[in-house]
Formats: C-alpha cells, structure tokens, sequence
C-alpha cells in the first residue's frame, strides 16, 4: 500500500503536480473559527484542508513553579482521537501526540504568546494556562493547524477574576494578557521533492519534515523529525517561505480573533 502511494505522489511530483491542484510551496484552504467551545475560556478550531484541529483553553488557579514563583503556568496537552484516524487508539499519550504537544508548546512559550507574569495572583497562588488540542481529522500537517487553533483560542480567551477566594467565569470579563501571536509553517522533503503543508499521503512517504515557528520578526523554534536532511540553502530558503507565508496566516488570526 505505502509503495503504490509513494508511486502515486511521485509520479505526480514529477510532472509538477499535488493533489489538490496546488504548488510545492502552497496551503490548502484554511478556515479558522473561534469560540467552539461555550465553557471554555478560549477556543478555536482550524481546518487546513480535510485536518480539523479543536483547541480549548481553561484557566485554573493552582501552584507557581519554585524556580518561577511570580509566574503563572502554561501546560500543553494533545490528544489523537481515534475518530481522526484509523491508527488512532485509546490510551495514554502516543510519542506522535507528544511531539505534536511539545511542538506547539514550544512556539507559544518561544514568542511569548501568553504573558505569564501577569497571571500572578498573589505569594503562592498563579493562573495556570492549559491548552488541550483535540485532533477530529488528520489529513496531515497537524503541527501547523493545531498551532494556528492554540494561537487562535489564546488570542480570543476571556480571564477568569479570583475574588475572596472564588473563581469567577461569569460577568463582565476582560481578554487573557497576550504579547503576540506565533504561527508555523512545516515543510516535508519527498524524495527530491519539499512540500510546504503536506497532507497525509505526502506524510507516509516523506523522508524528513521541517517546522519552523515565527512571529513577526523572528524564528522562535524549529522542529525536525525523521532521518531526512535539509541542505543550508534548503533551509535558508524554507525559512524566507515561513515569513511570506506567516503574513497571510497573521491576517487570519487578526481576522479570527477581532478585537
């Protein structure tokens, strides 16, 4: 099966096609919605092609970090439902949910997206941030759906009052502090071949994959995985593709989220 999709993607590749009638350095449609999820203090879900990724975000007063103790706390979490996909199961974490956690994670707390310091309550008592990413469909390319929806449900969440001991998530409340938005673009190398966006019959054949995250003006983290190589000019290349690219899906979000 895996030969007779890698002929398949090849074949195409070779007379300068992709499924989806699109180019090597060109996304799918991309949808972003916000407010998903009623109960939720922020959420989003994001739609790169036939990948639906749903992020909630929720506040909770709990413990600083010792080494952190006038900070609030960001944790990152992903879970692969079975629904998404066939190989898909129940259980604890797969590796694939946690890199595509830790992922994520890495390029909100690399730009600085939520203001940590201001989710300080008082000595002993911080916000933690949690954001929980739920893929409904894969159809390839989670990292960049499931960072543009985190981006989105952070932008857009509301910030819970601590009163007299009490969480309050009603009323009139205003936007979680935020510094920016982080947005990635991941690139595989099939064969000869780097595709920005691959979907998922690119994703079983490919021999490296590339994410770079980025805000306006800097790269703030990079992710490889598998054993393919990326040259310098390759990568200094994918990198002028990320900020290009990173201007419309920018223009999403501020679209997305409003004011």
């Amino acid at each position: 099966m895996i030969a007779e999709n890698e002929e398949y993607i090849l074949g195409l590749l070779g007379k300068g096609m992709r499924e989806h009638e699109r180019g090597q350095m060109q996304y799918r449609d991309i949808k972003i919605e916000i407010g998903k999820i009623p109960h939720a203090e922020g959420s989003a879900m994001v739609d790169i092609g036939n990948t639906k990724v749903l992020v909630g975000v929720k506040l909770d007063v709990g413990d600083p970090l010792p080494d952190k103790p006038n900070e609030g706390a960001l944790i990152t979490g992903a879970e692969l439902l079975p629904l998404a996909n066939a190989e898909y199961e129940t259980g604890p974490p797969s590796p694939e949910a946690i890199e595509f956690a830790r992922v994520v994670d890495r390029g909100i707390r690399a730009a600085e997206v939520v203001d940590l310091g201001a989710l300080f309550i008082e000595e002993g008592k911080v916000w933690s941030t949690f954001v929980d990413i739920y893929v409904l469909n894969y159809d390839g390319n989670l990292f960049d759906a499931g960072t543009l929806a985190s981006s989105a449900a952070l932008l857009s969440a509301r910030m819970p009052k601590y009163e007299d001991g009490n969480v309050i998530r009603e009323g009139s409340l205003g936007k979680l502090k935020t510094k920016g938005m982080v947005t990635s673009c991941t690139f595989a190398k099939v064969g000869r071949n780097i595709l920005l966006d691959p979907n998922a019959n690119e994703e079983r054949i490919m021999a490296g994959r590339l994410t770079i995250a980025n805000d306006e003006n800097v790269i703030r983290a990079m992710q490889k995985g598998l054993s393919g190589s990326f040259s310098y000019a390759e990568l200094s290349n994918l990198i002028d593709t990320t900020f290009d690219n990173s201007k419309r899906l920018r223009s999403m979000l501020d679209s997305a989220v409003g004011e």
